[in-house]
């Protein structure tokens, strides 16, 4: 029995979706642990692109998908992912998704606060999505939240709103100048997405447990990247919760011990999106290919993603912070053509030379990359299904990030489709 941790390494957009869609095939669970609909998850399918942003990617595997207590749900944009689905042939019943009783919901308030607050920053805005993720996990913190299990009951549901309505409300117009919410419209709206939602809201780490117990095996979904981890990431330009792998366990209801590997997914270059420092950021011409070969924009928000070379010393840091097991590498086939490849292997500071990752964004914004030069490939590598397929570089730029980050490479991707992967060892073997 394996149970697998997926976890992107960078700033997020790694690629974990086709990761996990491809994985799920063995695995008997799929279970988000954190975040909200502010990830994206894009995987393709018989050529068809589907972005999924609450459940989890192996639905199309036809597993049990679990949202755990961790995560933030949207109730419309939820039914709305559900609606979506099943207009490509996919039904989703209680049987196949499960949410967490103890997950908390984005209510009306939440958005509504995310997007004045970006509004009112101006040019100081850290470039939240506006989906009211961080608000929400305020709420949560401070024991101001509604949760799946207080939705299912109307009188708890109306008392909890009430509670907090009139206090966002004064915050709404007193500060932002904004008009208020009334509750009424609220109530009828989320009574609507309760008697919907109903019958998938369950104990899961009651039925976690028991899947255990049983022997199947589980593959857990993380959202956005390590660097954009409230604790551990470029602080504050990070998303609200925990993205590393340890959150997995309290965002889904399971112990420590039930963790068999941590897979960390690195793209073959690096990218960002919205504000923040980012020492390998290229702003020339192989910048803008990287961009446009990767369709770097976001999934979630189309965004453009700004690029730069791949960063071993974020890499690194990875590997530390969720005690990676193995490396899945992403888009590989967008390097090629270029010529040369460079990996960051170090920052430099002034005259000192860094190898850790700082916490001070003032350092980090005056640190340059030292880069190792590696060659590059022209040779089309997107029908490669195993390394030995792959040109002699290819393989030499694979070999140099396992041994930079100390982490052995378990799947290469080398294009977008499902079957566009190379599995070197597979996780749940």
């Amino acid at each position: 029995m394996a149970n697998i941790v997926i976890v992107g390494t960078q700033w997020g957009d790694e690629g974990k979706g086709k990761i996990v869609d491809m994985l799920a095939e063995r695995a008997d669970i799929v279970v988000r642990f954190q975040g909200g609909n502010n990830a994206g998850h894009t995987m393709v399918v018989g050529g068809e692109q589907l972005i999924s942003h609450l459940i989890p990617s192996g639905i199309l595997q036809g597993k049990i998908c679990m949202i755990g207590n961790g995560v933030v749900v949207d109730p419309e944009v939820l039914i709305g992912e559900l609606d979506k689905i099943a207009d490509r042939g996919i039904e989703i019943g209680p049987e196949r998704l499960r949410i967490s009783e103890r997950a908390h919901l984005i209510m009306p308030y939440h958005r509504q606060i995310d997007h004045e607050r970006e509004k009112h920053k101006g040019e100081r805005k850290i470039g939240t999505t506006g989906r009211g993720i961080g608000p929400a996990y305020e709420d949560k913190a401070t024991r101001r939240g509604i949760r799946f299990v207080d939705l299912l009951d109307a009188d708890v549901f109306a008392q909890r709103l009430e509670a907090i309505l009139d206090e966002k409300n004064f915050y709404l117009e007193r500060y932002f100048g904004a008009a208020p919410l009334a509750s009424g419209p609220i109530r009828e709206a989320y009574t609507a997405f309760a008697q919907r939602l109903a019958p998938h809201v369950t104990n899961v780490s009651r039925e976690l447990a028991d899947a255990l117990a049983a022997g199947r095996q589980v593959l857990l979904e993380g959202a956005q990247g390590t660097h954009l981890d409230i604790d551990h990431g470029t602080y504050p330009f990070v998303t609200s919760s925990n993205t590393v792998a340890g959150n997995a366990c309290a965002g889904a209801g399971i112990g420590p011990r039930d963790i068999t590997g941590v897979l960390g997914i690195v793209k073959a270059y690096t990218t960002r999106v919205g504000a923040g420092p980012f020492v390998c950021e290229l702003t020339d011409e192989i910048g803008r290919r990287l961009q446009a070969t990767g369709a770097e924009f976001g999934a979630t928000t189309g965004r453009p993603r700004r690029c730069g070379w791949l960063d071993a010393v974020l890499l690194r840091n990875s590997r530390r912070l969720n005690g990676l097991t193995g490396l899945a590498i992403t888009k590989l086939d967008v390097l090629t053509g270029i010529e040369p490849l460079k990996i960051c292997t170090a920052y430099r500071h002034g005259e000192e030379i860094i190898e850790d990752f700082p916490a001070d964004l003032n350092r980090q914004a005056r640190c340059t990359p030292v880069y190792e030069t590696l060659p590059g490939w022209n040779e089309d590598i997107s029908a490669a299904r195993r390394l030995e397929d792959l040109p002699p570089a290819t393989r030499a730029y694979i070999d140099r990030i396992a041994e930079l980050s100390g982490v052995p490479v378990q799947i290469v991707s080398v294009g977008p489709g499902r079957d566009q992967t190379i599995v070197v060892s597979h996780p749940f073997a």
